[in-house]
């Protein structure tokens, strides 16, 4: 087990599938105690009984990110259970891409309100808790195309530079005086289910060519881990994750 994830209280939006879930085990079973959030209360509990039946412990809450009162009403229980909040690690995002000529407004605001509201909204419920600490770690996911943007991904890629920016205020305005550390992960391609929110035909005809080049979830997850496990002395500020076949 790593010793500095072991008894922390880690709570995990987009916790039903994809790198939420892998996370969630991995870190159970490091001996973490994890909340799982998300939409699908049904899978929440599937995965939660996984974990108990590993050993690990874990809550399931329903909770949508877009939704403030959501996010608050999750960091209560969390609080009322555990007496604290150490992790809270910002992975639910969808990624609807698509030409910005095809004018898919709709979809452009999916993704501002889940990728950057989702992420302040989850911020917010837990940041009081956490400076009242003096501790605890915000763990925020980002992508490649926080960094580099790509026909078809102009929107998706501008809520991941915000996701960014976010990461590093927090880190120049916490981290020093609250003891709050900030971590930004940038995954590259991954095998999770964001390709299902694509309703572009030609974005989807690429997603479709190159799927299965995406590396695994888990390896997401150790990176989670990974700078979890480090020192309270040490930051881990921003982890890029690629395949190695792009």
């Amino acid at each position: 087990m790593e010793k500095n994830i072991i008894n922390k209280v880690v709570i995990i939006t987009g916790a039903s599938s994809g790198i939420g879930e892998a996370t969630a085990k991995l870190l159970a079973q490091s001996g973490a105690k994890v909340v799982l959030a998300a939409r699908r209360e049904e899978r929440l509990h599937t995965i939660v009984n996984e974990i108990k039946q590993g050993g690990g412990e874990a809550v399931a809450v329903k909770a949508d990110v877009v939704s403030p009162e959501d996010m608050q009403n999750l960091a209560k229980i969390v609080r009322e259970m555990y007496g604290r909040i150490d992790v809270l690690v910002n992975n639910a995002g969808i990624m609807p891409s698509s030409r910005m000529n095809e004018l898919r407004v709709a979809e452009w605001d999916q993704m501002i309100d889940v990728n950057i509201k989702g992420v302040l909204y989850g911020i917010a419920a837990v940041l009081p808790t956490m400076r009242e600490q003096q501790s605890g770690h915000i763990i925020n996911l980002s992508s490649t195309s926080g960094y580099q943007v790509s026909p078809t991904s102009a929107v998706y890629a501008a809520t991941k530079f915000a996701v960014r920016a976010i990461s590093e205020g927090l880190r120049l305005e916490e981290t020093a005086t609250s003891g709050i550390r900030s971590t930004l992960i940038a995954p590259g391609l991954t095998k999770t289910e964001l390709f299902d929110s694509i309703t572009s035909p030609e974005v989807q005809a690429i997603a479709n060519q190159i799927s299965g080049l995406g590396i695994s979830p888990n390896s997401i997850a150790r990176a989670i881990a990974f700078a979890i496990n480090e020192p309270d002395d040490t930051l881990i500020s921003e982890i890029m994750v690629r395949p190695t076949a792009l």
